[in-house]
């Protein structure tokens, strides 16, 4: 019988990194090629420089209108997206048979929209936590019951 491959996908709106679960008492291992870093420009070079302006409907009156999208949120959807696609390819080369998703409440709702039902099927365990910034040795010690082994 062939061994189950238990990846853990460590994410937030604008990174995110797989890791490998060997088995017990192997630990998390970084999987080399699959760091994913996502669009986070400033406001400024996201946006015009002036609210667009209107007319009032009597008048010459001008008003500024704010933007009806947050472009950082469209960013971050955007990213949901282009994991969701990786995973997709990833799974279709069966290189994985489990995922467990550990990501911030918001980016884990961008990324349960934006699986697809393959990749969901395969999803065992998620996560409320942002561990992105937390070395790769430290990640098991946070995960040691989120991951079914």
């Amino acid at each position: 019988m062939k061994a189950t491959k238990t990846w853990v996908l460590i994410a937030n709106g604008a990174r995110a990194r797989l890791v490998v679960a060997e088995g017990r008492g192997k630990g998390l291992h970084i999987t080399e090629k699959l760091d994913f870093h996502g669009d986070h420009s400033p406001n400024r070079e996201l946006q015009r420089d002036k609210p667009t302006r209107v007319f009032e409907s009597i008048g010459a009156t001008r008003h500024g209108v704010e933007s009806k999208s947050d472009p950082h949120r469209e960013l971050k959807r955007d990213f949901a997206q282009d994991i969701a696609e990786a995973l997709d390819g990833l799974l279709a080369q069966r290189q994985f048979d489990r995922l467990v998703v550990v990501a911030p409440a918001v980016t884990l709702g961008d990324l349960r929209t934006a699986l697809s039902e393959a990749v969901k099927a395969t999803v065992v365990s998620e996560v409320v936590m942002d561990l992105t910034k937390v070395p790769n040795n430290e990640v098991a010690r946070h995960l040691a019951d989120a991951i079914p082994l």
